[in-house]
C-alpha cells in the first residue's frame, strides 16, 4: 500500500516538473490568414450623412439634379458632396467616379460638362422606397469637337432611398439604365 501511494506522489510530481505554464497566445493576423485563407477586417463603420431630406423625392430629386449637372472643373467636388450625402451602393458609386474623374486627363482638357433636368420621379411598382428618374441631358465640351451637335438625351435612372435614423431620407442606390 505504501507502495502505491509512493508511486502515486511520484507521477504526481513528475507531471508538474515537465509542465511550464505558457501564456496562450492570440495567433498574429497574418498567421490567421494564412491558416484560414481570409484576413479578418474591422466592422464597418457608421455612415453618417452630411445632410437629409425631408422626403424620398426630395432627397432622390436633389441627388439626381447634382448628379447630370456638372464641368470638369467641379465633377469631382460634385461627386464627393454627393458621397458625402448618400449612404451604401449609391455612397461607394459616387466615391468611385470622385476618383475617377479627378485625374480624367481628357475630361479636362476637353472641358467637358454635362446639363440637364429631371422631368419626372415614379415610384417604381411594386418596390419599395425604389424609384425611376427620367432627366434630360447635354453633354457638351469647349476644347473638343467630340460633342459638336449633339442633342439632348433622356436618361432613366432608378434610384433606391433609405430613412435615417435622424429620420431623413437619403439615397442609398443609383442604377442609371442607359
Amino acid at each position: 500500500m505504501k507502495l502505491a501511494i509512493y508511486i502515486a506522489l511520484l507521477a504526481v510530481v513528475m507531471m508538474g516538473c515537465g509542465t511550464t505554464s505558457r501564456p496562450r497566445t492570440t495567433p498574429s493576423k497574418v498567421a490567421e490568414a494564412q491558416a484560414t485563407h481570409e484576413y479578418p477586417s474591422p466592422a464597418p463603420q457608421a455612415e453618417t450623412v452630411t445632410a437629409g431630406s425631408a422626403s424620398a423625392t426630395a432627397a432622390v430629386d436633389s441627388f439626381a439634379s447634382a448628379y447630370i449637372n456638372w464641368t470638369a472643373q467641379t465633377v469631382s467636388g460634385d461627386m464627393q458632396a454627393l458621397a458625402a450625402s448618400s449612404v451604401g451602393q449609391a455612397r461607394s458609386a459616387m466615391q468611385l467616379a470622385a476618383a475617377q474623374t479627378a485625374g480624367d486627363y481628357e475630361l479636362q482638357q476637353g472641358g467637358i460638362a454635362n446639363a440637364g433636368q429631371v422631368e419626372a420621379i415614379t415610384p417604381l411598382l411594386g418596390q419599395r422606397d425604389r424609384y425611376v428618374v427620367v432627366t434630360r441631358e447635354l453633354t457638351t465640351a469647349t476644347a473638343t469637337t467630340a460633342y459638336q451637335g449633339l442633342q439632348p438625351a433622356w436618361h432613366v435612372t432608378v434610384a433606391t432611398v433609405a430613412r435615417l435614423s435622424s429620420g431623413a431620407w437619403a439615397v442609398s442606390g443609383w442604377q442609371p439604365e442607359n
